[in-house]
Parts: C-alpha cells; structure tokens; sequence
C-alpha cells in the first residue's frame, strides 16, 4: 500500500492528539483520557449511524439515476454542461455518462439540496472511477470534482437562516451576501488551485462564456433575493429545491414509462449498487471520524485557537474574530460539531454580534472536507487521493479568509 497523503495526514492526527494528551495530563486533567477513549468508540457508533442512514438515500438515488440514465433525462443534463466540463476534465471523453451525474449533482449542491447532492455525488465518483486505470489512485477529473463538492457555492443556505432566527437574529437573512461572497471565493480559489497543479487552462472562449452565464444567472438571483425577506427567501428556497427535485424524479419515472422502459427492473438495479456502495465506504468513514473524534477530545483544536488568538494579540491586530474561529476549525472535521460552536458563539457572543455573524458566515461557506473525502473516495474504493486535500483545504483557507473579510467589510 502507498504511503500516500491520507496516511501521512490520519497518522499526523493521532500523533498531535497523543502530545495534545501528554500536555493536558501534565496539566492535570485526567478527565481528557476517558473522554478520548469514549471518543473512539463514539466514532465508530457514528460511522456505522452515518452509513447505515445513507444506505436508503443511496438506494433510491442510485435506482432514480439508472432510470434517468435510461430514459435520456441525465443525458440532457450532460448536453448542457458537457462543453465547460470537458475543458475541466479533458480526460473524461465526450458523451460519458460522467457529464450527467456531475452535472446534477453541482446543480443540488447549488441549490442546496443535501439530501440529493450526496448521493449524486456518489454516483458520478462511481461513473469517474469507470475510467480510472488504477482504482486505488484519484485521478484528476475525480480530484476536480471532489474540490468543487468541499467548496461548492450554495445559493441560499436556508439551515443557517434558520439558525440565526432560533437565536432570535433581527433580520436573520442579513448574512446572504456575506455567505455567497465568501462560498464564491472558496470556488474560485479551488478551481484556481487544481488548475494550476493538473495544469488546465481556464482562458479559453468555451470556460468564459459558461463564467459570464452563471455569473449572469447568479447576479439576477442575488437581486431577486435581497428584496425579500428571511421568511420569503426560505419560502422561496423551499419551493425551487422541492419542486426541481419532485421534478426531476417524475421526468425520470414518466419519460422511461413513455420509452417503454422496465422503469422497476431498472429501478430495482440501480439500488441494488446504492445499497453495495453504502457498505464499501464504512472502513473509510470510520477511519476518517475515528482520527478527528480523538483529535478533537484530546483538546489539540483548544490549544490551536489558544496559538492562533496569542500571535494575533502580539500582532496588535483586531481579534473579534478569533471568538468565532472555533466554528472555522472545525467545520472542515464535522459538520455537527461546526454547528455545535457556531450556536455557542451566537448563544455566548449574541446572534447579531460580530462574532455570531462570522460563525455563521463560516457555517455556510465552508465544507467537512475531511468527511466529503473519505466518503466520496471510499465509496469507490480510492486510498491514495494525490493532491486532493492539499487542493480542498487550500479553498477552505480562501473560504474562511474571505468570510473573516467580508464579515469586516459589512459589520465592521
């Protein structure tokens, strides 16, 4: 097996947890060697929670997405995007099937809708994997598009809105814009980064004409958005997601019923790979929760922020935003634990702080990148993901960077 970038980075986890260990036990808090121990097996508890909960959802959309395939809906999809993703991903040939379930599930992502987005996802790392000739290695498509998944821009991020209300927020869809700003620059940055090293030119008449559209397109909804209220954006939001989704499943069903397809013979395949593929990413998944739940007992994220916060102060800079880092840290470990500390800082700070503001920001701009690496790369069985973290991590700096700036920018 390669001594690849995972092994190094899960090994580095458990070496800085065991010194984070050793100074809290010299400090005198035992407490942290039975709360690293429960962390552990609380992990592998949660490996097993998050696999199993994902094997109906992949099910279904592994079954809906063969029945697509058949009826010519993805098809359509992949027509659409296929030029500007082909420029991306030169190595994926015109017409795969790829085109399709990347292009969906970009589209979900965008719009917010998780429950979909996931197991799209999935799928087109499945498809991806069809051309790889060497399964245990990501290729370069695989490593682009695991990028664009931990900083895909979220349109409207309803969830944190929501949050914010929870919390008693004035206005809690003041934050849109902020959000969007900074979810584009980690985008952007992401697609700069694997640009550079995979070496794609992006100055090309086919890859600006899609900028200029989306841009175009993002640029309208913005000004749609902003006149409305927290409560209509959600109305709203709720509608678009819900209705594209309900239709997307019925054009599947009904059109492959019009083409005389077996839509339930079909069906029945497609979820029979959902249900092989939830099954294969459970290793990977645990042993991804299992090094970032013990890294996170042992108190080394504490004692980062306790660094971070001191150099900061030596600096003489403004240190608002070090109360809200706790969210930053770690958002790209655990989703639930991003979402844990950004209700703490909105509870302890005020939900309309500075500091409320920026975890929220943070929340919504950020992905688990550690988590969306171990699924997506486990669930086709890849361990060494060459220069797929270094890349996904680089947009979570620009992400959380761009946040902190643009949370100065409107309340500072």
């Amino acid at each position: 097996m390669e001594w690849c970038v995972l092994n190094r980075v899960w090994l580095l986890f458990f070496i800085i947890a065991a010194l984070s260990i050793t100074i809290q036990l010299v400090n005198g808090n035992v407490d942290v060697l039975s709360e690293s121990v429960t962390a552990l097996f609380a992990s592998a508890k949660l490996a097993a929670d998050i696999s199993l909960g994902l094997i109906g959802v992949l099910a279904l959309w592994m079954g809906l997405m063969q029945v697509g395939e058949k009826a010519g809906v993805v098809g359509l999809f992949a027509r659409i995007f296929e030029p500007l993703l082909s420029k991306l991903m030169p190595e994926v040939p015109r017409g795969h099937v790829a085109y399709g379930s990347i292009s969906m599930n970009l589209t979900a992502n965008m719009l917010g809708l998780d429950n979909a987005a996931t197991p799209l996802g999935l799928k087109a790392m499945h498809d991806l994997q069809s051309l790889n000739p060497v399964k245990s290695v990501a290729t370069n498509a695989q490593i682009l598009f695991l990028v664009l998944n931990t900083s895909s821009v979220t349109l409207v991020p309803v969830t944190v809105f929501l949050y914010r209300a929870q919390q008693g927020a004035a206005n809690p869809a003041d934050i849109f814009l902020p959000i969007l700003l900074a979810t584009s620059v980690s985008t952007v940055v992401g697609l700069l980064v694997v640009a550079l090293v995979q070496r794609i030119s992006l100055i090309n008449s086919v890859i600006l004409a899609y900028a200029a559209t989306i841009m175009s397109v993002f640029m309208a909804g913005i000004a749609y958005l902003v006149t409305l209220s927290a409560e209509a954006i959600g109305q709203v939001s709720m509608v678009l997601g819900n209705g594209i989704l309900l239709l997307l499943i019925l054009s599947f069903i009904l059109v492959a019923g019009y083409r005389k397809i077996a839509v339930y013979d079909e069906f029945v395949d497609g979820a029979k790979q959902g249900f092989s593929q939830a099954i294969q990413l459970i290793p990977y998944l645990l042993a991804m929760l299992l090094a970032i739940g013990f890294l996170r007992a042992s108190g080394a994220l504490d004692y980062a922020l306790q660094l971070l916060a001191s150099g900061v102060s030596a600096l003489g800079a403004d240190t608002r935003f070090i109360d809200a880092m706790p969210t930053a840290f770690m958002k790209p470990f655990s989703g639930s634990g991003a979402r844990a500390m950004m209700l703490e800082t909105m509870s302890h700070h005020g939900v309309d702080s500075f500091a409320g503001r920026l975890a929220a920001i943070l929340q919504g701009s950020t992905e688990t990148t550690f988590y969306v690496l171990a699924v997506y790369f486990g669930s086709v069985g890849i361990r060494n993901g060459r220069h797929a973290l270094g890349c996904g991590l680089a947009a979570d700096f620009a992400g959380i960077s761009a946040a902190i700036g643009v949370c100065y920018w409107f309340y500072g």
